[in-house]
């Protein structure tokens, strides 16, 4: 079973955290740096606990009140999600709506396209889980799956990812959109200028998407 972990925190960084945060969430006051410092341990630790204990642990510190817990959780599932099996990633999923902004939706999201990568048969069984789902954090999260998987991304799917939501008045949604074509322009700009030729974007995601053409 893996230990109880404290995050501990100094009230300067807390503010600053916080304030960042827009207020929204209540932090304990830890950086980056000096969480990874904190539980370097406690993740070396979490790649020999058995599956099942592991995902107890991710879900319990998913839901702490502090904000800096759902990133170790975050940080959790990526240096152990190629033990995962596909029902352990549709629970993790569930995260994706507690809570939600775009530092938490964004990070979260990596681990999922890096499993997709490892397990190619279920691509269709991952991206269900995300597209055309009533909440908008979770659309985006099917928008911007591939990026980084650079020849490894799949047209097809990035369309049908797309095109629903083309018109969808949501920020984050719009700048999801111009980030995914954005990306993508670095390995095939032609594909990303033709499709902005030929569907009506936002003028936000045409502006983010053609940065880069």
């Amino acid at each position: 079973m893996m230990d109880k972990i404290v995050l501990i925190g100094d009230a300067a960084s807390k503010t600053g955290m916080e304030k960042y945060m827009r207020n929204q969430f209540p932090f304990v006051g830890v950086p980056k740096p000096e969480r990874v410092n904190q539980t370097k341990s406690y993740i070396k630790q979490s790649k020999i606990v058995p599956v099942d204990e592991l995902i107890e642990t991710i879900n319990e510190l998913y839901y702490r009140r502090e904000r800096e817990y759902k990133y170790l959780a975050i940080d959790l599932i990526q240096a152990n999600y190629q033990r995962f099996t596909f029902e352990n990633m549709v629970v993790i999923a569930q995260y994706f709506q507690e809570k939600p902004w775009w530092e938490t939706v964004d990070t979260l999201r990596v681990p999922f396209g890096k499993y997709m990568l490892l397990h190619p048969e279920i691509t269709a069984k991952i991206f269900n889980i995300f597209s055309g789902n009533d909440d908008f954090w979770m659309r985006r999260v099917a928008i911007t799956m591939q990026l980084s998987f650079k020849e490894k991304t799949d047209t097809k799917i990035l369309t049908e990812m797309i095109l629903p939501d083309r018109a969808t008045d949501e920020f984050f949604i719009q700048k999801a959109i111009g980030w995914a074509l954005r990306d993508y322009s670095k390995i095939n700009p032609d594909w990303v200028r033709k499709f902005i030729e030929k569907n009506e974007l936002s003028k936000l995601a045409v502006r983010e998407g053609s940065k880069y053409l």
